[in-house]
């Protein structure tokens, strides 16, 4: 027995008495189709159970419910929370979330948007590898689905973003510092073109510079090895009283290092680190920290992607209110012991 066949393109534009182009139209939207030509096209469609490949953009309104996260790295503990509330958020929604990452490498980004787009995801979220990429920026302008910033704004676009303060919990790590009396605050990261590592290098340099400290920044931390040797290189010249880390991962670098190399932390150097993370609060000495609201991060970003869809094309004053573009959130203080504190606080 001969196995049935989906129906093709060209059977419906048969059945329908209208060319393929006019179909395609009907399956992207019904632009520019007259009304009794996009019933007969529908009808056609429905009665021969045509579904395109990708599936599913067959009628006006129709949604995939598929959403597309794109961020640097699963592994990341940031990013895997932000995907975690996203993914609540789009289960809520009855959608299904599609994650790829990208190392924050901008080919790699564009060719994800490029393949989600392709796969007719109703919209996308994206933590975008550089904040000024216009190439990006053009692509997801065209993409003709919605798209939200996550953690990093996309700059000189009209693309909503949620991200935390990141100057701000920079500038009061800092001064938390200075308040402990340090005078030699040393600042160690790394990826800084990185939108959210620069905010926090500035916060960093206007605190130091407004108490008359000197900026000691080091930006060359890719690993354990490059921090072990920058610390083995600021003890040998000048040693600082304190050092700020900018990333979760550069403070388990720095922490684990001056244990090795015999500095009593926070006796000899304080360390306060930006980002928290599962053990900071369990090593000993536990680990002064700026936390994000990284789940809020997330789950604000696909609460509004989905209220932009819900939304799409009623450009008034009602879809202002109804979709914030820009949300910067706060950041929290979590005072452990590192830092010099003895008793762990929130601030």
């Amino acid at each position: 027995m001969r196995k049935s066949k989906s129906p093709t393109l060209i059977e419906v534009a048969k059945r329908a008495g209208v060319g393929t182009t006019t179909v395609s139209r009907v399956i992207n939207g019904g632009n520019l189709v007259d009304p009794a030509t996009l019933a007969r096209v529908r009808n056609a469609i429905k009665v021969l159970g045509y579904m395109p490949n990708p599936a599913a953009r067959s009628l006006k309104g129709y949604h995939t419910k598929t959403i597309g996260l794109i961020i640097p790295s699963i592994a990341d503990p940031f990013f895997s929370s932000c995907a975690e509330a996203a993914q609540e958020i789009a289960r809520a929604h009855e959608s299904l979330l599609f994650v790829t990452t990208t190392q924050n490498d901008p080919r790699l980004e564009l060719e994800s948007v490029k393949v989600l787009v392709s796969h007719r995801v109703d919209g996308l979220i994206i933590a975008p590898a550089n904040s000024e990429n216009t190439e990006l920026r053009a692509t997801l302008e065209s993409a003709g689905v919605p798209a939200v910033a996550l953690d990093r704004p996309l700059l000189h676009s009209s693309i909503p973003y949620v991200l935390a303060d990141n100057f701000a919990g920079a500038n009061l790590a800092t001064q938390h510092l200075i308040g402990h009396g340090y005078r030699r605050i040393a600042c160690m990261t790394g990826e800084d073109t990185l939108y959210t590592i620069r905010e926090r290098i500035s916060g960093y340099k206007q605190a130091v510079e407004s108490a008359g400290l000197p900026v000691i920044l080091n930006t060359t931390i890719r690993d354990y090895g490059s921090a072990e040797a920058t610390l083995k290189y600021m003890l040998d010249r000048d040693k600082p009283d304190a050092i700020f880390t900018l990333k979760n991962s550069t403070t388990i670098y720095a922490f684990e290092a001056l244990n090795r190399i015999n500095v009593s932390v926070p006796q000899d150097i304080a360390l306060l680190g930006y980002d928290d993370f599962e053990l900071a609060d369990t090593v000993r000495p536990s680990i002064t920290v700026v936390r994000q609201p990284i789940v809020e991060i997330g789950r604000m970003a696909a609460e509004i992607l989905f209220r932009e869809l819900m939304t799409r094309g009623k450009m008034d004053r009602e879809f202002e209110a109804a979709v914030p573009r820009q949300v910067q959130l706060g950041t929290t203080l979590v005072r452990r012991n590192s830092c010099g504190c003895v008793a762990p606080l929130f601030h």
